[in-house]
């Protein structure tokens, strides 16, 4: 499927409600268990969507609109959330995390993005260069991949509880994601 500006904007508009009708008011239990060493819960994908509406996606825009190729975004601190957002609950990360993306939303909607703009280019520090449109493309595809990540994380919590039947649930047999 070829980038479509506007369809993007209603998948990215749907993720904060999307996680809150599924996760507020779950117990602990669901939304803080990892599957192990290096991978997250619930709640610290939250968090690191959080980080990334605060400190990435839409300064990365911005950099392209105003810079160009000519200065390279900033790293992106994938983990910060950790130390970040300590102390807090799941309930106020997602009212934060709502608020948050409403305001990237309403920014980039005063942006103007047109066909022309989304072709612009800027510098990723590791990838090289990238264009509007391929970085507006990851955003969604980013908020899909964590959305999937949390479902795949409370799956297997009940790995064993579902027995035999593990046989017929992909989800209980793919690969661990990590971060």
């Amino acid at each position: 499927m070829e980038y479509q500006y506007a369809q993007a904007v209603e998948i990215l508009r749907r993720t904060p409600t999307t996680l809150t009708v599924f996760l507020r008011g779950l117990p602990e239990a669901w939304t803080t268990s990892t599957e192990g060493p290096s991978t997250w819960s619930a709640y610290d994908i939250v968090g690191h969507l959080l980080h990334g509406e605060e400190a990435d996606w839409i300064e990365r825009t911005r950099r392209i609109l105003e810079h160009g190729e000519q200065q390279s975004f900033d790293s992106f601190d994938r983990t910060a959330m950790f130390e970040r957002y300590q102390g807090c609950t799941l309930d106020q990360l997602l009212a934060a995390f709502e608020q948050v993306r409403a305001n990237n939303l309403a920014t980039l909607s005063e942006w103007h993005i047109t066909p022309e703009k989304l072709t612009r280019k800027g510098m990723h520090p590791a990838l090289g260069i990238v264009t509007l449109s391929q970085l507006l493309a990851t955003w969604v595809v980013h908020d899909l991949n964590h959305i999937g990540q949390i479902v795949e994380v409370m799956s297997r919590q009940y790995a064993e509880a579902v027995g035999p039947w593990s046989a017929y649930l992909a989800i209980l047999t793919r690969p661990i994601l990590t971060e």
